[in-house]
Order: C-alpha cells, then sequence, then structure tokens
C-alpha cells in the first residue's frame, strides 16, 4: 500500500502507457486468429493501461508477466468481463471502494464492493475479485479469503481461459439438477436448498479447490456426509509455512 500510495503519476503514466501498448498488440494478436484482432486490441489495450496505471501486475515476480500473458491471450473473454464489472464499479459511491493494499502488484484488482450477485458473498470475474467489505482491511479472515480462495480463482480463469465459465456454470446447472434428485430421494432429511447449493456449488470442483486451498473444507453450509470429504490440495497457509520453516543446520564434519 505505502508503495502504491509512494507512486508518482509520471511512474503510473509511464506503467500504464507500455502496459497498454503490450497489451493491445498481444490482445489483437491472440484474436486476430478469429477476426476479431482490433476488438481484440482494444481489450488488451484496456486492461493494460488500467493495470499499469495501478500497479498491479508484480512484473518483478514469475507470476507477474505469466499473469498479463494470459489476461492478453488465453484469458481474454474473461478480461472482457473483469473490463464489465470496473465501469459496473466505477459508477458506484466511491468507486466501487478500491482496495489497493490487496491489488498492488498482486495481479488482481479487488473492490469492496463492485460488482455483487449475492449479499455475503464474493465473486472473482476475471482478475477481478469483488465484495470483500469496507472492513477487509481490519478483518484478517476476510484478506485471506482474498488471497487464498478468490485469487485461486482468478488464475483458474487464467489456466482453463474460455472453458472456465463454461465449465464453472456446466457443472452449477448439472449439479442442481443432481442436487434436487439427491433430496427427492432423501426428503426430509436435509433442506432443498441446501442439498442443491451443495451439489452445484460446494461440490464444484473449481470451488472444492479453492476451499481447499483456503483450508476450509469442508464448509459449515455443506451439507456433511455429501460428496468430496477430503480437501482437494493442500492449504495455501501449510505451504506458506513450510517454505518460511528455517533450514536445518547442516551436521558437524566428522573428524578424522
Amino acid at each position: 500500500m505505502r508503495d502504491a500510495l509512494r507512486r508518482r503519476p509520471s511512474t503510473s503514466a509511464l506503467e500504464a502507457a507500455t502496459a497498454g501498448a503490450a497489451g493491445g498488440a498481444l490482445g489483437g494478436l491472440a484474436l486476430s486468429v478469429v477476426g476479431l484482432g482490433w476488438p481484440g486490441a482494444v481489450i488488451g489495450a484496456t486492461n493494460g493501461g488500467l493495470g499499469g496505471w495501478r500497479g498491479t501486475y508484480a512484473w518483478r515476480r514469475p507470476t507477474g508477466p505469466l499473469a498479463f500473458l494470459l489476461d492478453s491471450t488465453w484469458a481474454l473473454p474473461l478480461t472482457t468481463g473483469a473490463l464489465v464489472t470496473h465501469v459496473a464499479a466505477a459508477v458506484q459511491r466511491g468507486r466501487g471502494g478500491y482496495v489497493a493494499s490487496l491489488s498492488f502488484r498482486a495481479n488482481r484488482h479487488v473492490y469492496a464492493r463492485g460488482f455483487r450477485i449475492r449479499r455475503g458473498f464474493l465473486i472473482t470475474i476475471g482478475n477481478t475479485v469483488h465484495g470483500v467489505g469496507d472492513d477487509a482491511l481490519a478483518s484478517p479472515r476476510r484478506r485471506r479469503v482474498v488471497t487464498d480462495h478468490e485469487d485461486v480463482h482468478v488464475w483458474q480463469g487464467r489456466w482453463f481461459g474460455p472453458l472456465f465459465p463454461v465449465l464453472y456454470v456446466g457443472w452449477l446447472v448439472v449439479g442442481g439438477a443432481v442436487g434436487a434428485a439427491v433430496w427427492a430421494v432423501r426428503r426430509g432429511d436435509r433442506p432443498f436448498g441446501q442439498v442443491v447449493e451443495t451439489c452445484a456449488y460446494y461440490l464444484n470442483p473449481f470451488e472444492w479447490w479453492a476451499y481447499s486451498r483456503d483450508d476450509h473444507w469442508p464448509p459449515a453450509s455443506k451439507v456433511a456426509g455429501l460428496g468430496w470429504r477430503r480437501p482437494a490440495v493442500r492449504p495455501l497457509s501449510a505451504t506458506r509455512r513450510r517454505l518460511a520453516r528455517p533450514a536445518r543446520p547442516a551436521p558437524p564434519a566428522a573428524l578424522g
């Protein structure tokens, strides 16, 4: 946050111009294969310019250039959706409450309010995270939801690109139908909405992955005993502790 506040306007403008030009070139090249070179260039340039002005990409770490490359090419459809949510945030009070401390050099844009569908739930669209709440900076739990859960969705979108929304929404639809069938068999065991939500949302492999990374599996609202029982992957907190653990000193050399 301090680094973001110390940035000179000239520094922000230079990064915005450079990233905008690079994003435009990549986006135009990526969509030219389907005859949409100019729209791709505009989307890539807009994303690069905004990210450069705000200093969101961590250029000095491998993840920064990789995130920018994917946002400007393979994940460009999701980047388009993200730009729409920036507009939704811009027309709100306080411009949606942009949270610079969770965005600067983090390869994502985080909003306290912004684009929201369900009260109390965060939502990630492309490289944007919305609904973290006005108390995010004072709440370690809310910050960890961003860094350990929603950021996983940001990268899922980058890795899976245009397939991500198709697979995610497809699971919601099919999982919801399966949940309704499960409830009909177990009638009276659990509320209809909870069973459907468990099958459609909590058992979605993308959510299972993110909740596991957040060390929050199984979630409290999930129907116990239904679906995945163990975490999908190691929590990020455990990985950080392992990396932060001091190395064991080498044993003394034998004398002889």
